[in-house]
């Protein structure tokens, strides 16, 4: 079977739309330059860049990939992710180019260096570009081509990049397959679902497009009226389905690769099932790959979805039938935590054909009586599910998936119906459904439906990938029935665990009415559960560690036989110690695989309360693993570290004395910083009255600014924020880990007055920075590193103060084999060249008089010997110059 055939008959049935803008294309001169980039595997890749003018004065920046000097070959448009730039897409765009293929990636309107208005992939923006760059492809030698202006072609890119492909498919015949992944299908019902405004995620989109005024006009004007208002209008849907591949639904009837993440509430699975049914709906090939990560973190799978990219490509574009472009659908599903790294162990699950989202379904019965709870004012205190900006590398919904409970509901705002505890595991896979009647005290209610996974003996209850489903229900004061389609998830649920259906009246991430109501819920009918009964998780093969342990336990029982080593208790507090905030003693820690090097050596000192000690040190000098230890994050190998007397390991309950900040913090750029204080306390399940908020808010001194959205902070503002999420709690130990970078002069007094005003009420703070004129002014006492040993340790006074440290002025600098000589002297300890002629630190039994008579001798001209004050210097000759 040709499968190229529709798109040819695609290419009659209507217009090419692309060729009239092909005179708009406009390469720029002299904006392009050929580098070669080199590669352990030939052939090398060439690159060439260049400024391509598409008309009304937008001009996009453009990277070209080839490599080899054989015919002509396909080509593939790599689109970046909303925020992003082409330089994101180097390395794919190399590998690609080595594979056979010419690489064509861009920066969007508004991003990288490309000019322009942000349009949100406009059919005449951005989708317009896309057929640009398409022509410009078909006049290049390198490129094969169908037809006379119609290269052979694909579009792969995720996220917003996975959402021009597709609507290039759907606007431009051309295009011969696609690979989008992490996108939507229908912006509108992503941002709006249900009618629900999504205004975390919302204002990040905003946030990372660089504000409201790089987009287009009326996506700005949209925006700003829709998040003052809490409800999105028919004009603001409208408006975002126009610019979404569903508009162009019944066009795309290309090979299509869908990889959507399981853990992403931006864009959620249900998204990709709706285009896989369209574009099947047109007789295309699709196959869908559900990946472990997503918007909210985990792992995105980079590697093996890029291979699986690659092979598409191969079998659509280079017409190689026996390439093996993966099953029909796969999922990613964890099994457990890897115990020698502690990451999470995937595995893939597959099926010969797309179950959908609702395939073999399971009644689960659920029980509860009708249930009363509000709304409250303000729609706050909200419940908490996925929290965008916060999932990092890891992901709250990885999280759910190991079985960790993180999400928050406040009792009196939600209604919840359980099950019977499971007779047999059950495997949940697709969108569980149920129906509800809803009544309301307003004349419309707004709901979050999700559904847990609650285990035995109390355990927290586990929201699979954090997700929920919104629905805002018109009418309510009259009472509706509500079929409730709930996020669709891949979950396993254990035997003798239970699911409970929640309907909760406010979330974090959602807008929900402010005034006051009362909703009352009733159940009626199951909890239907899709199982999809088709998908088969692939056997995991013996780990090697099956073999090789029982003979490894053997030998290490005889090793321990035969040294009489034993496994230590946690060491019994010191009494002697419990109002000393930390003591170190001969601390050690080796770097990985080399028992001769040492991070730390035999570090000894000790902080007393009241204190505020500056860690100094040039780089590699330990400080920050000695930080690390302190804070039970890693383990020394030798020596201890006492905090008020309780020797320090992961996890010590000691360490609820201690704050730290370390690198800044991620803060929600919409909530207030008050909020997000909060937000961050509730997380630590610790008592509210314990948090000493506004205690630590007035050291932090951020006044008024605590009611604005974090959003408008400046840099320092943010700093202060962090310090401020460091003291909730008022720590007896505060660590800061470089308080000030990316500060100015101001802000960086107003740090240090912030760390000052702390330590008044007999806190003790230690501070790690290489800002050392601001350390001098603001710490009591220092502890100086180098190479992982302490070189000095004492009061601030007495270490710049020693008259042991000289500055001696010379008419001349003074040459580096004369500087040599002078460090060789009798009674001198170090020399390192300034400016102004040289530090020298004399050890204890040199004198200045005997210097400069032997600085004479040298024929160095002195121009003048005297003490010299400054930590900076004093530092430096501490290091002898390492730094």
């Amino acid at each position: 079977m040709d499968l190229r055939l529709p798109r040819i008959r695609g290419l009659l049935r209507r217009p090419r739309r692309v060729l009239s803008a092909a005179a708009a294309v406009v390469v720029l001169a002299g904006a392009g330059t050929w580098t070669a980039v080199a590669s352990d595997d030939p052939p090398p890749v060439r690159r060439t860049d260049r400024i391509v003018s598409v008309g009304d004065g937008v001009r996009l920046d453009t990277s070209y990939f080839t490599a080899g000097s054989g015919g002509r070959r396909p080509a593939v448009l790599l689109a970046h992710g909303f925020g992003g730039s082409k330089a994101d897409l180097r390395r794919q765009a190399e590998s690609l180019a080595r594979d056979g293929y010419a690489v064509l990636t861009w920066s969007a309107r508004g991003f990288g260096r490309s000019t322009g208005r942000i349009g949100l992939n406009d059919p005449d923006g951005e989708v317009a570009d896309v057929s640009r760059l398409i022509d410009w492809l078909a006049r290049q030698p390198q490129v094969r081509l169908d037809a006379a202006g119609d290269p052979r072609v694909g579009v792969a890119g995720a996220s917003y990049g996975g959402a021009v492909a597709l609507l290039a498919a759907g606007h431009d015949d051309r295009v011969d397959a696609i690979a989008p992944s992490l996108t939507y299908w229908n912006l509108a019902d992503a941002l709006f679902p249900n009618g629900v405004f999504k205004k975390l995620w919302a204002g990040v989109f905003v946030n990372s497009g660089g504000g409201c005024d790089r987009f287009e006009d009326t996506l700005c004007r949209m925006y700003q009226r829709v998040a003052e208002s809490g409800v999105p209008d028919p004009q603001a849907v409208r408006l975002l389905r126009e610019r979404s591949p569903q508009a162009v639904g019944d066009r795309i009837d290309v090979p299509t690769l869908l990889t959507q993440g399981q853990t992403d509430s931006l864009f959620p699975l249900g998204q990709a099932d709706a285009a896989a049914r369209a574009i099947r709906a047109n007789g295309a090939p699709v196959d869908v790959d559900w990946i472990a990560g997503g918007h909210d973190g985990g792992d995105r799978e980079t590697d093996r979805v890029q291979a699986r990219v690659r092979s598409w490509f191969d079998r659509y574009l280079k017409d190689d039938e026996g390439t093996a472009t993966g099953p029909a659908f796969r999922v990613t599903r964890t099994g457990g935590v890897d115990s020698t790294d502690g990451r999470a162990q995937l595995r893939g699950a597959s099926a010969d054909r797309y179950p959908g989202l609702g395939g073999g379904p399971v009644a689960v019965p659920l029980g509860g009586r009708e249930q009363r709870f509000a709304n409250p004012a303000g729609a706050n205190p909200p419940a908490v599910s996925a929290l965008p900006g916060i999932g990092g590398a890891g992901g709250l919904g990885r999280l759910s998936a190991l079985g960790v409970g993180v999400s928050l509901d406040f009792p009196g705002q939600y209604a919840a119906f359980q099950s019977a505890p499971l007779t047999e595991d059950l495997r949940v896979t697709g969108s569980p459904t149920a129906t509800v009647h809803v009544r309301s005290t307003s004349d419309d209610a707004v709901l979050f439906a999700k559904v847990y996974d609650v285990g035995p003996g109390g355990a927290a209850p586990v929201l699979p990938a954090q997700l929920v489903t919104p629905v805002r229900v018109e009418g309510a004061k009259a009472g509706r029935d509500v079929a409730l389609t709930l996020p669709a998830i891949d979950h396993e649920v254990e035997k003798g665990h239970r699911l409970r259906l929640v309907l909760a009246s406010t979330d974090l991430g959602y807008a929900s009415p402010a005034a006051p109501a009362t909703y009352t819920v009733s159940l009626e009918g199951d909890l239907t559960v899709p199982t999809a009964p088709g998908v088969t998780t692939a056997a995991a093969p013996l780990p090697a560690w099956v073999w090789w342990l029982p003979l490894a336990g053997l030998a290490v029982a005889a090793a321990l036989l035969l040294t009489g080593r034993r496994r230590t208790a946690t060491p019994a507090p010191d009494p002697a110690l419990a109002e000393v905030p930390l003591q170190i003693t001969g601390l050690t820690k080796r770097y990985a695989g080399a028992a001769d090097r040492y991070a730390v050596r035999e570090l000894s000192f000790r902080v007393e309360q009241g204190q505020v000690l500056g860690l100094l040190g040039p780089n590699g000098a330990g400080k920050t693993t000695t930080l690390r230890m302190l804070m039970g994050l890693i383990t020394p190998d030798e020596g201890e570290i006492r905090v008020f007397g309780h020797a320090i390991r992961p996890g010590a309950p000691v360490l609820s004395r201690v704050g730290a900040f370390v690198e800044g913090a991620g803060f929600l750029p919409h909530l207030s910083g008050r909020e997000n204080l909060e937000l961050y306390w509730r997380a630590t399940g610790r008592p509210p009255e314990n948090a000493h908020l506004d205690e630590a808010l007035e050291i932090a001194g951020l006044g008024d600014a605590l009611a604005r959205a974090v959003r408008t902070y400046s840099q320092g503002m943010r700093q202060r924020l962090a310090i401020a999420q460091a003291m909730l709690g008022l720590p007896d130990l505060l660590i800061l880990d470089e308080p000030t970078n990316g500060l100015d002069p101001p802000q960086i007094r107003e740090m240090r007055e912030v760390m000052i005003r702390y330590a008044a009420a007999g806190r003790t703070v230690i501070v790690s920075s290489h800002l050392l004129a601001e350390v001098e002014q603001s710490c009591t006492h220092l502890v100086v590193m180098d190479r992982g040993r302490l070189v000095q340790a004492g009061p601030v006074t007495e270490i710049t103060g020693s008259g042991d440290t000289l500055l001696v002025g010379t008419g001349l600098p003074v040459e580096e084999p004369v500087v040599e000589k002078i460090a060789a002297l009798p009674g001198v300890d170090s020399v390192v060249p300034t400016d102004d002629g040289l530090l020298v630190r004399l050890g204890t039994d040199g004198t200045a008089a005997r210097l400069v008579a032997e600085l004479v001798r040298l024929e160095v001209p002195v121009a003048s010997v005297g003490p010299h004050r400054r930590l900076e210097d004093a530092f430096l000759t501490l290091i002898g110059g390492s730094a």
